[in-house]
């Protein structure tokens, strides 16, 4: 009887421990959900994590590809992998706790390009001068988000040229994995300025093979097809390739390598800040104006983040967070940061909340810890991701206006002349001064703005004087 009293007293107080710990439990998820409005905007904290996730390995292959490139310029490959992952980390998590938006922020595909190919090897300055300019371009980029003249950029400035940027970075984007890998190549005789590489070498074919099954999984919209590719081409070169080995999976974060300097606030303000380089700074300013803006607003509009005057909801705060990534990047010593394209695989998941974007900053600072298998992947694994990106920024060809052909048709000379000359300012300085001399012509002048109108002379006056890159 008294053992029988006592389960009975004791079962009550079981009960209510388990109760007290279950609401511990409903507590914190309760902050979670009215935190980042999980259920008010229709989703749930296991469909967010499962969707960060799928950002996640959509997105990941970005640790191999950017500092790939960057070590072609130069830099210490395992200090830029870090400068990724920390960049990556910061960004997302801005934008998902402060902001609440589901997208990923990272270290640019585009951007590292004109910084690597660009500005380091194509013009000559050194990779500290590079990443003052990427510091300058933050900064700028946040005063002009802060202040609201990048809504007026963005009002004034003219679409063809914007959409030209895009799709000449595609081009060029396309022109260095196709060159880096030996598809095509510099003509050593005389004709046309490059020729068809060794197609039938390793790289070449790995690569042109690694691009059609991307294409193909993209179809078949598996989840991290960009990176299943890489691993399974790496994996590949592993066995095939003797320059390929394997060094481990763990490590510790390194911020140089032996004979190198740590990156962390190496810029050069003062080179940066040359009449020389600004222009560039220019660029880079200008293209991500269109583009991260032009991200932001496609991934918030398909999670149904836009209110009723069809703005981004929490816009002014994704824009800043989307700005203040690049003055990390560059203080780190990373590439240029913009929203990733590939959060709407997030969102297609069921992403609608900032907690996806927050899951994949905290993945991204797991992966800090895995820098060796960097070491596993060789150029031409990572080349079909570059290859696919720059495909896709093609894509912005439909959205030329043929209807008003000088418009059109300066975002065309500044795509070509971007790939042609194998310098982003080049083409976007072309581009304008054809839709200014273009519409004075025609006798649409009415059709231009001061804006466009001055940034024009500007670029002209830097190219004539002889002070641009």
């Amino acid at each position: 009887m008294m053992e029988s009293q006592a389960r009975a007293q004791a079962l009550p107080a079981a009960e209510l421990d388990g109760g007290d710990a279950a609401r511990d439990r409903l507590g914190v998820q309760g902050i979670i959900d009215r935190y980042f409005d999980v259920s008010v905007r229709g989703s749930t904290q296991r469909r967010e994590i499962v969707a960060g996730i799928t950002t996640f390995l959509a997105m990941v292959y970005s640790v191999f590809v950017v500092p790939g490139m960057f070590g072609k310029a130069g830099f210490d490959t395992s200090a830029v992998f870090v400068a990724v992952c920390l960049t990556t980390a910061f960004g997302s998590l801005l934008m998902g706790v402060w902001a609440r938006l589901p997208i990923a922020i990272g270290c640019a595909i585009s951007l590292t390009a004109f910084t690597a190919f660009g500005l380091v090897l194509g013009k000559g300055l050194h990779p500290t001068v590079a990443l003052g300019a990427v510091f300058v371009m933050g900064v700028v980029f946040t005063a002009i988000s802060v202040t609201g003249v990048r809504s007026w950029i963005l009002r004034n400035l003219p679409t063809g040229v914007a959409h030209g940027t895009g799709i000449g970075i595609g081009l060029f984007l396309l022109l260095i994995a196709a060159n880096d890998v030996g598809l095509v190549m510099k003509n050593p005789g005389p004709g046309l300025p490059v020729s068809l590489g060794h197609i039938t070498s390793l790289p070449a074919l790995m690569s042109v093979i690694g691009l059609a099954a991307i294409v193909g999984l993209v179809r078949r919209r598996v989840p991290g097809a960009i990176l299943i590719v890489i691993v399974a081409i790496s994996a590949l070169a592993l066995l095939l390739d003797p320059a390929v080995a394997f060094h481990g999976v763990f490590a510790l974060p390194s911020l140089s390598a032996p004979g190198h300097t740590s990156l962390i606030d190496a810029m050069d303000l003062k080179g940066a800040l040359s009449l020389a380089v600004l222009p560039s700074v220019l660029a880079l300013v200008m293209t991500a104006v269109f583009d991260a803006t032009g991200t932001i607003r496609a991934v918030a509009g398909q999670a149904g983040q836009l209110d009723e005057q069809r703005r981004i909801v929490n816009g002014g705060r994704a824009l800043t967070a989307d700005s203040l990534s690049s003055i990390f990047s560059g203080f780190m010593g990373g590439a240029p940061a913009a929203a990733y394209i590939e959060s709407t695989v997030g969102v297609a998941a069921g992403a609608r909340t900032g907690l996806a974007a927050a899951v994949v900053g905290l993945l991204f600072l797991v992966v800090m810890f895995f820098s060796p298998l960097a070491a596993l992947v060789p150029s031409y694994a990572t080349a079909p991701a570059l290859m696919y990106v720059g495909l896709l920024m093609l894509s912005s060809v439909s959205k030329l206006h043929m209807d008003d052909l000088v418009d059109a048709m300066s975002g065309l000379v500044c795509a070509v002349f971007i790939v042609l000359t194998a310098n982003i300012v080049t083409g976007i300085m072309l581009g304008f001064c054809t839709l200014v001399i273009g519409r004075v012509v025609s006798g649409e002048y009415r059709k231009l703005n001061v804006g466009t109108v001055a940034i024009a002379i500007v670029l002209a006056a830097f190219y004539l004087g002889g002070w641009a890159i």
